[in-house]
């Protein structure tokens, strides 16, 4: 069995650097971050940006793999997300994971401060799909073009590529059919913290 933590994003560096470096030390096998604007009820307090937070996290750390929970399309465009993922993976000598989900939209704080729309859960989920298989050619292929309702690139460069190959992982957080088909299609993992007995994807 492979055991994780979660180290929120909210720490100034001289006090989140310790809690990295245990989290190795302690034998964890991998440590996310949140990848959110702001998560719920500590909106109100400090909070940082996930990507910065782990490319200092796999600077003093070694073995330990490092990944976004959960990056989502709320917030990110699929080719300049590829380029920061690119960079993160290079830094860490390859041990980035993505985690990465649906979103919420208006409900959370991420939609609401960037004044995004509405979306159905289906809509979510046609999004979704596309942010993933966007971010999955982006990273496998250089000169990528892609054409959706959500997303567009154009011969999108992405050399020199990331240190794992074919690219790095995906852990998918799924709950209902399309986004679990979803899943089981680009993941190395999955994500689900259940719905309670609801079937209606997301």
């Amino acid at each position: 069995m492979r055991v994780g933590i979660v180290i929120l994003p909210e720490d100034r560096w001289w006090a989140a650097e310790p809690k990295w470096r245990a989290a190795e030390e302690y034998g964890f096998d991998h440590a996310w971050t949140y990848d959110h604007l702001g998560w719920r009820n500590l909106v109100d307090g400090p909070w940082f940006s996930a990507v910065p937070t782990l490319t200092a996290a796999a600077m003093v750390t070694s073995r330990i793999r490092l990944g976004t929970f959960v990056a989502s399309p709320v917030a990110r465009h699929p080719v300049p997300f590829m380029r920061e993922l690119t960079t993160l993976d290079d830094i860490s000598d390859g041990r980035f994971v993505l985690g990465v989900g649906a979103g919420v939209d208006h409900q959370h704080y991420d939609g609401a401060v960037l004044g995004a729309p509405e979306l159905t859960a289906k809509q979510r989920a046609d999004r979704f799909t596309e942010f993933v298989e966007a971010l999955d050619g982006l990273l496998m292929t250089d000169k990528f073009d892609f054409d959706g309702e959500y997303y567009r690139a154009r011969e999108a460069r992405n050399l020199p590529g990331t240190v794992q190959r074919p690219r790095l992982p995906f852990v998918v957080a799924a709950n209902g059919p399309r986004t679990m088909t979803l899943a089981a299609r680009f993941g190395a993992g999955w994500v689900t913290t259940g719905r309670g007995g609801k079937t209606e994807d997301e």
